[in-house]
């Protein structure tokens, strides 16, 4: 059948268009065309150079870094569209910003991922499409339809095609062990949970493992990987554990400095990220290898612009 996109249409701003021109690609339609640039004074400046009045716009804009320009375009972008009478528009937010402050852990904190939903949400966006929420709770943060696709998957794929020996599938803590099982049980192989704790913001610590790694291939996953500290600290501990070798996946690849040059300095053999954020030249490694979730999101936009299921991607 074919789809006809008459009142589909694909938006992106500067955050990461390359992954906009895939998905488009994937779906079989051209983006629409827009200007998205800035004042002389800095201020976002958005230009949309085609009628979107009745369409159903899609809004493809990770909030990364920059991350406030990033967040400012979308809200921006939505309230444009929302303003030209769009029929719906739905936020394509690969990687949702803020989510690490999910709840209060002291007295006076913020929940910016909250505020973030409730901005989203007052801009006009009628739906969000996500990948792999730092806290799975941050869907309900919202008062609207939430997609809340995973990068398990494709990673998956990948790991399976390497056909690497006696895996084992290790969360770096607690809080991961959901997403490790779900990798464990594509690649059919045994988890093990790295215990750690946090004396301060951005500063991990091993504590203990539970599980058998000695003499196997042990293979990371993890949300996001950012200053990569903790992700380095768990490769050594597990390489002083008797693992074979180290390898490491990640759906958002922060990589803020010195991340790339702790990684290469590192036990990991190979560190997996997905395109959620763009990879710029100066942090590319020969040890990071980057996969596109390009066809999910696709596949995802089309299942809701015809009105179909979303939720038989999560069994693919």
């Amino acid at each position: 059948m074919t789809l006809d996109t008459e009142n589909l249409c694909i938006l992106t701003g500067n955050a990461n268009p390359e992954l906009a021109k895939d998905v488009a690609a994937h779906i079989g339609v051209e983006l629409c065309n827009a200007y998205v640039g800035h004042f002389n004074n800095g201020e976002t400046q958005v230009m949309i150079d085609e009628s979107v009045r009745g369409k159903d716009v899609f809004i493809i804009q990770p909030t990364c870094q920059p991350v406030n320009d990033s967040l400012m375009e979308l809200l921006i972008m939505v309230d444009a569209c929302k303003r030209a009478s769009a029929n719906n528009i739905t936020a394509v937010v690969p990687y949702y910003a803020y989510a690490r402050q999910d709840r209060k852990t002291r007295g006076r904190e913020p929940i910016s991922a909250k505020l973030v939903a409730n901005l989203m949400a007052t801009a006009g966006v009628n739906r969000v499409i996500t990948v792999d929420l730092h806290a799975g709770q941050i869907q309900g943060f919202f008062d609207i339809p939430v997609d809340h696709l995973a990068a398990v998957p494709v990673l998956a794929d990948y790991l399976s095609k390497k056909e690497l020996q006696d895996v084992v599938v290790v969360s770096p803590d607690l809080g991961g062990v959901t997403r490790a099982r779900k990798l464990a049980d594509r690649l059919q192989a045994p988890i093990a949970i790295i215990e750690k704790r946090r004396p301060k913001p951005g500063c991990a610590e091993v504590m203990n493992l539970i599980g058998d790694v000695k003499g196997k291939t042990a293979v990371m996953i993890d949300d996001i990987v950012d200053t990569a500290g903790s992700l380095c600290e768990a490769a050594k501990a597990l390489s002083n554990m008797g693992v074979k070798s180290v390898y490491a996946c990640c759906t958002h690849a922060i990589l803020s400095d010195p991340a790339v040059q702790r990684i290469e300095d590192s036990t990991i053999e190979q560190l997996i990220i997905t395109n959620s954020i763009p990879l710029p030249k100066d942090k590319e490694s020969k040890k990071i290898v980057t996969l596109s979730i390009a066809d999910a999101l696709g596949d995802a936009i089309v299942r809701i612009f015809t009105r179909q299921s979303v939720s038989q991607l999560f069994d693919k």
